[in-house]
């Protein structure tokens, strides 16, 4: 059995926050404002993950309004998912995903922030890819007051 999954996140960004994506930290002098540690990229592979699956959604997982999520590491967040969705005999084929922001540049991070999601699912580096765009000025995340990601996967089970 093959599946697709898509999932997408969207945080506002502030000053005086951290920027992580992908489960680094990158230097920006904005950050993702959430519950969570705001890890756009981690939350929308999460989603797409446990769709693919059929198992649900990061907020169901997670609940925002419940306080042992406050400021947690979204790694230790998709390690979960991906755990419990391996117990299920799901297995991944393979993962693109999309991250629109204007600061920071991405594509000087892309081979870290690839690793590290390889790393996370213990999975190759080659069933993963990321790649930015830039909204052109329009919108919250054109404008830097956001940033949203994207994530699709094939996943299947023997």
């Amino acid at each position: 059995m093959i599946r697709v999954g898509f999932g997408t996140d969207l945080h506002k960004l502030q000053e005086g926050r951290t920027f992580f994506l992908g489960g680094i930290e990158i230097e920006c002098t904005k950050g993702e404002a959430a519950h969570s540690d705001g890890d756009v990229l981690l939350h929308a592979i999460c989603d797409a993950l446990l769709g693919a699956a059929a198992m649900g959604d990061i907020g169901t997982y997670f609940p925002p309004e419940d306080a042992i999520w406050k400021d947690a590491d979204s790694k230790e967040l998709l390690k979960t998912v991906w755990h419990d969705i391996k117990e299920k005999g799901w297995s991944l084929c393979n993962m693109d995903c999309v991250v629109e922001t204007e600061i920071p540049k991405i594509k000087p991070h892309r081979q870290k922030i690839i690793e590290s999601i390889a790393n996370i699912l213990n999975v190759e580096s080659e069933q993963i890819f990321v790649k930015a765009k830039t909204n052109e000025g329009c919108d919250s995340v054109g404008k830097t007051d956001a940033i949203k990601a994207y994530c699709t996967c094939l996943v299947m089970k023997e």
